[in-house]
Parts: C-alpha cells; sequence; structure tokens
C-alpha cells in the first residue's frame, strides 16, 4: 500500500510542477503589449508607443515605467549640437529586448546651460562626451516631455518579418550601399534596415514625421 502510494505521489508532482512554472495571466498580458510595432495614434497627431505618449509623458513617467537604471544626461557627439537624453541598455519591451533612448526637446542655449552647470562630464567609448546634469537640472528635467524614441532591437530584423509586423511603408529610401529607411508617416517611424549593423527604429509623433522625412530625402538628392 505504501509503494502505491508513493507512486500516485511521484505521478501527481510530474503533472503538477510543470504547473509551477507557468507565466501567470498578467505575465503573458505584458509579454504581448508594448511591443515596438504596437503604435497608437489619437486625433491630435500624437503616437503611444512603449506605454509613453510622445509630446506629453515627461521623463519622470519614463524612468517610473523604465525603473532606475534610465540613465538622464546630455550626450554630445562631435560636431554637433548635442542632445538630452534618456538612455536604457537593456530594455524588456514586451517579448522583445534592446537597446532604448529617449530625447527631450531642448533649445541651445538650454543645452549649454546644462553643460556649464553639470556635476560631471566624461567621455563614453569614443569621443563623444556624456554631461551628468546637476541636481536643478535634473529635476527640472523630470517635468520635460519625451520629444522621441530610438530603439536597437538585441536581434535582427529582415525586411520580411519587419513587413509582416508593421506593414507596407509609405515610402523607402535608401541611403547607402548597406542602410533603407521604411518610412510609415501615419506611426511616426522610420525603421533603419542595414544589412552590416543593427536595425534602429526611430519614433516621432506623425504630426512632427517631416523632421525625419525632410533630410532623408535632401540627402538623397544631393
Amino acid at each position: 500500500m505504501k509503494l502505491i502510494v508513493a507512486i500516485l505521489s511521484l505521478v501527481l508532482l510530474a503533472i503538477l510542477a510543470p504547473l509551477a512554472f507557468m507565466p501567470s495571466t498578467d505575465d503573458i498580458a505584458e509579454r504581448q503589449a508594448n511591443l515596438p510595432w504596437q503604435i497608437e495614434v489619437d486625433a491630435a497627431g500624437h503616437s503611444r508607443v512603449f506605454g509613453l505618449t510622445l509630446g506629453q509623458s515627461t521623463l519622470a513617467q519614463a524612468r517610473e515605467r523604465f525603473g532606475p537604471d534610465l540613465t538622464i544626461a546630455i550626450v554630445t557627439a562631435p560636431g554637433e549640437a548635442g542632445a538630452l537624453e534618456a538612455y536604457l541598455g537593456s530594455a524588456q519591451l514586451g517579448f522583445v529586448t534592446g537597446k532604448l533612448v529617449l530625447t527631450v526637446a531642448t533649445t541651445a542655449e538650454e543645452l549649454d546651460g546644462m553643460r556649464a552647470r553639470a556635476a560631471k562630464t566624461e567621455y563614453m567609448a569614443s569621443t563623444t562626451r556624456k554631461s551628468t546634469l546637476s541636481e536643478a537640472d535634473l529635476a527640472a528635467a523630470m517635468s520635460r516631455p519625451i520629444d522621441s524614441m530610438v530603439f536597437i532591437p538585441s536581434v535582427n530584423l529582415d525586411e520580411a518579418a519587419v513587413r509582416a509586423r508593421f506593414g507596407e511603408p509609405a515610402e523607402q529610401i535608401t541611403t547607402d550601399t548597406h542602410q533603407t529607411h521604411l518610412l510609415y508617416p501615419d506611426k511616426g517611424l522610420d525603421l533603419i534596415l542595414d544589412s552590416e549593423g543593427k536595425e534602429v527604429l526611430q519614433y516621432v509623433a506623425p504630426k512632427d514625421f517631416e523632421r525625419l522625412r525632410t533630410p532623408l530625402r535632401q540627402g538623397v538628392a544631393q
């Protein structure tokens, strides 16, 4: 009798054990939400992606969404004016992971002032400078709205997968031998396919899409 009970117990354990490791309904819903191709656009021309609305959601809301690992600084590449950015090296967006950069719109004068008051300025892996904001400037920046986003997926995307997920682009612009821009103005998305590197997804509010498209057309024309 004891042997039969032991065998039944083992069988029951074998049946129930996998259930303990099954994701909850909330976990499944989270993995199916906030994916790169899930873009909501409102009547005013704003878009919502990754749980944030461009032009409305603030840096504080972004940090609440992604946690304290979201690094905020002024990033300035050689020959460029620089930008106020929030960076996350490993963002979990549904079941997709990658690097995420959020940008806040500022004037040149604002950036110059923040750089002058920076708590620390250091060089990154290249000659690009990263200026850590002072406490006062950081507190002020947290209330500023996010202007644009850049997402670099960890996995490479092929064109067939992109068209299946995002649909057919309104326009396609090839800028060099290995980069092609697939433009989705109604979504506010410029998706860059790169045969020699990582794909890049650039998001702006659809009403601001010409900021992305105009320089591409001018570059091709020249």
